[in-house]
């Protein structure tokens, strides 16, 4: 991502990222006022620009000048913002875990970190790349998704969902099976293969072979420059903050199972009347299967 040091136009963005990647351009003294917000954003929401100058050491001016090196209107522009950007969570710099953190402090880095990059994720999204890979899903004779790891279990959540719209759906644990399935894919299947990085070498196999059998392949990763990038047909880049240096990949598992949703709800629409009714009646079944015990078609009737 850019650095910018100072935004044109109206910011869209998170104000505590744009803080965090505009620092190295701004000067001394008004670094010191990014600093004090970054130290406590919800602190600075309450304050006025003549407390956050106290605070931050530095005159009220000085305050006006940060606003307007990051492109606001002013200081009620810039709090505005702020509070946008807090509901949504703090940057990674503000969710890094630490040994004596309390649950609930704990609880609230791990939401916090999760909130923001999503919303990162969000940001990143080609949409044309989503109503293409839509398209090529809807005209699909058969679809296979492919994932190790964590992306595994992305993929099987996947292949929970599609079956709903018709389609022949799979899924394979085991990789050697998976490289089977891949290659005996055939013109107007559809291969997802799914990871993170976009360097595992067996799924980077998996995306050749299903290529090679005549299949599309689409590519739902977190790099769009890594080799299976390169390979597919077709790259849904999801991009995130992802942070494994104390828990497992998580962020990058639970925004690549949104876009999953996203794919699902876009083919869905694009079926038929008499396709939404099947769900509808088969949803309603379901419904009854829970709730009471199981009934024979004679019984029924």
């Amino acid at each position: 991502m850019a650095k910018p040091s100072r935004v044109a136009g109206p910011f869209a963005g998170n104000v505590l990222e744009l803080i965090l990647v505009s620092l190295p351009d701004l000067r001394r003294s008004d670094r010191r006022v990014a600093e004090h917000v970054l130290a406590d954003p919800r602190a600075a929401l309450g304050a006025s620009i003549a407390e956050t100058a106290r605070a931050a050491h530095v005159s009220e001016p000085t305050v006006m000048r940060f606003c307007a090196a990051l492109g606001f209107e002013g200081y009620q522009d810039f709090k505005l913002r702020l509070a946008q950007s807090v509901a949504l969570g703090m940057p990674a710099t503000q969710s890094v875990l630490e040994r004596a953190d309390s649950p609930r402090t704990l609880t609230d880095k791990v939401f916090d970190y999760t909130m923001n990059s999503l919303d990162h994720a969000r940001r990143q999204i080609d949409h044309a790349a989503i109503g293409e890979a839509i398209e090529m899903l809807v005209a699909a004779r058969r679809i296979e998704f492919f994932g190790f790891g964590a992306s595994w279990i992305v993929a099987a959540d996947a292949q929970q969902k599609f079956p709903l719209f018709g389609v022949p759906c799979v899924v394979h644990l085991d990789d050697h099976q998976q490289f089977i399935a891949a290659s005996m894919m055939r013109a107007g299947d559809v291969a997802v293969a799914i990871s993170n990085t976009g360097q595992t070498t067996g799924l980077i196999e998996i995306a050749h072979a299903a290529r090679e059998a005549g299949a599309k392949v689409i590519a739902l990763s977190g790099s769009g420059t890594a080799p299976l990038a390169r390979l597919c047909d077709l790259v849904l880049l999801v991009e995130t903050l992802e942070n494994t240096n104390v828990y497992t990949p998580t962020i990058s598992r639970l925004a690549a199972l949104t876009v999953i949703d996203v794919l699902a709800v876009g083919v869905a629409m694009r079926r038929g009347p008499e396709h939404q009714r099947r769900i509808a009646r088969m949803k309603q079944r379901l419904s009854t299967m829970r709730s009471t015990p199981l009934q024979t078609p004679d019984e029924r009737a």
